[in-house]
């Protein structure tokens, strides 16, 4: 497993410690979007629209289910309390039966001695009913928020903010890590530098300058690069050196 540990102190640079880790979940945390885009795919496309997996992906990643109902109500006559009870039972039983940690994941949260928090769009139920069935709920519980908790969802800048007041950390000794533009702009909006995250198995081309036009710092791809870019941020540490070398 890769983890981080301290370099030689006489040849490092001074410590520039961080208060704060803030993840995004779905896409980051939890490999969710596919099964998201799928069964929200299915719910428009039963209401009369129909919608490819993928446009559900290139359209609404990242946005939270009120925004979706605003979109969405533009767009379809059917009753949408109807379609988002139809996809809400699909898409948690596809959760119980397929949902996995992003791979990799698990080994940058058991990596860094770092405080943590979800900063997620997702309402709590969902939360709850996704990241919930996993072991990675424990790495931040109680420190799980949602965007129910505040006025306005990302890219608003209101949760990263919430999540800095909770947590007593600083914005510019925080971080956010997020796989989505509306994410990236909360960050920037809040004052916390952040880092763009693109799945290994994202089909959508353009990730990378999409998240660097939201204001990413930094773009990796996967969570072994994840690490790496985090021991460097964390200060005084670096990959083990038992690691796999990021790109190998």
């Amino acid at each position: 497993m890769q983890t981080c540990e301290p370099r030689n102190t006489l040849n490092s640079e001074p410590m520039s410690s961080l208060d704060l880790l803030i993840f995004d979940c779905d896409g980051v945390l939890i490999d969710s979007e596919p099964i998201a885009a799928r069964t929200l795919a299915h719910a428009i496309t039963q209401a009369g629209m129909e919608m490819t997996p993928r446009q559900v992906l290139v359209e609404f990643t990242g946005k939270s289910e009120a925004d979706l109902r605003r979109i969405l109500a533009n767009r379809i006559r059917a009753d949408l309390d109807s379609v988002f009870a139809g996809w809400h039972a699909e898409i948690f039983a596809a959760f119980r039966r397929d949902l996995l940690p992003m791979e990799g994941i698990s080994a940058v949260l058991d990596g860094l001695d770092v405080a943590k928090c979800v900063a997620s769009n997702s309402t709590v139920e969902r939360l709850r009913k996704s990241l919930g069935l996993l072991d990675l709920w424990s790495h931040f519980a109680p420190n799980i928020f949602s965007a129910e908790m505040v006025a306005a969802p990302k890219p608003a800048p209101d949760l990263i903010r919430f999540c800095l007041s909770k947590m007593n950390a600083s914005s510019a000794r925080s971080i956010v890590i997020d796989d989505s533009a509306a994410g990236i702009q909360a960050a920037v909006a809040a004052g916390v530098p952040a880092i763009g995250f693109v799945a290994p198995n994202d089909p959508r081309s353009g990730r990378r300058e999409a998240l660097f036009a939201a204001g990413a710092e930094e773009v990796v791809l996967g969570a072994k690069e994840l690490l790496h870019v985090l021991c460097r941020r964390v200060g005084n540490q670096h990959p083990a050196r038992q690691s796999v070398e990021v790109g190998a």
